[in-house]
């Protein structure tokens, strides 16, 4: 069934034929095995990340496909194409008012969602709690046992469909303020300090040895991420410019609570 779907969902993107009821047909199909967990956007394959990228068309589609309508969810009220998700307590997820998320995101069960909110196509995973304000965008994959602390802003990538979403993998823990954007793969059990930026461009420092160390788009597991600056040569003259440290690691000697309380007490970073 899913191979029927991508090769209708790939021709109407490629040609324009969204309106035709097979095309609406396969787009709510596959929408709905994104709600249900049953497909995603981005999954883990030999050792990286790839993008299923005919169900982030299935998302672009539904955007033409639907008019807008009136939602109305107890006293609020909202005008919007995409309906919002439901069935929270048959999934085990608890949900505080006015969390919101949008159909065709997945919620596994035990994940805790304060007032926050999560866009189409993204996915959050058993354990994980979505802290106050903190957002995730759309298609972007959040692991279990993540903690998105307050504020946490997590963007979206929809276009191009073969472009990778923001990816958070499992245990890491994102400090208040944080932002991480532009497909950044945030590895298992890292900590993000507070206020930490994270772009595809951000230069990703590893001072913790005796020689600094560049990533880019990758934050490698278990590190310990604070903001940082870097001097650059502008024809005005040398300013700073914003980057990340990697300032240690988290022990894999101790549990993840321990091993968490650790890392941000060894290194005194902020969360």
């Amino acid at each position: 069934m899913t191979e029927a779907l991508r090769e209708v969902i790939d021709a109407a993107y490629a040609d324009g034929t969204h309106g035709t009821p097979e095309a609406r047909s396969a787009v709510g199909e596959a929408l709905a095995l994104l709600d249900r967990g049953e497909a995603r956007i981005a999954e883990p394959r030999g050792g990286d990340w790839v993008v299923n990228e005919w169900l982030k068309r299935a998302v672009l589609l539904s955007f033409r496909q639907r008019g807008m309508e009136t939602i109305e969810v107890g006293p609020f009220e909202y005008h919007d194409k995409v309906p919002l998700k439901t069935g929270y307590a048959a999934a085990g997820v608890r949900v505080v008012p006015p969390a919101v998320v949008r159909h065709g995101a997945f919620v596994e069960s035990g994940a805790v969602l304060m007032p926050s909110y999560v866009n189409i196509g993204a996915r959050v995973g058993a354990g994980t709690m979505v802290d106050t304000w903190a957002t995730v965008g759309s298609c972007a994959q959040i692991g279990r046992n993540v903690h998105l602390a307050g504020g946490v802003g997590i963007g979206g990538v929809l276009e191009p469909p073969g472009a990778r979403p923001v990816i958070v993998e499992d245990d890491a823990f994102v400090g208040s303020r944080c932002i991480v954007v532009e497909g950044v793969v945030v590895g298992a059990g890292a900590v993000l300090g507070a206020a930490t930026v994270l772009t595809s461009s951000t230069r990703i420092i590893d001072v913790s040895g005796a020689e600094p160390v560049e990533h880019r788009g990758r934050i490698p597991p278990r590190s310990v991420v604070i903001p940082g600056t870097r001097p650059k040569q502008f024809p005005a003259g040398t300013y700073q410019v914003p980057c990340a440290l990697i300032i240690g690691r988290r022990s894999a000697s101790t549990d993840t609570k321990v091993s968490l309380n650790d890392a941000l007490r060894d290194h005194d970073v902020p969360v």
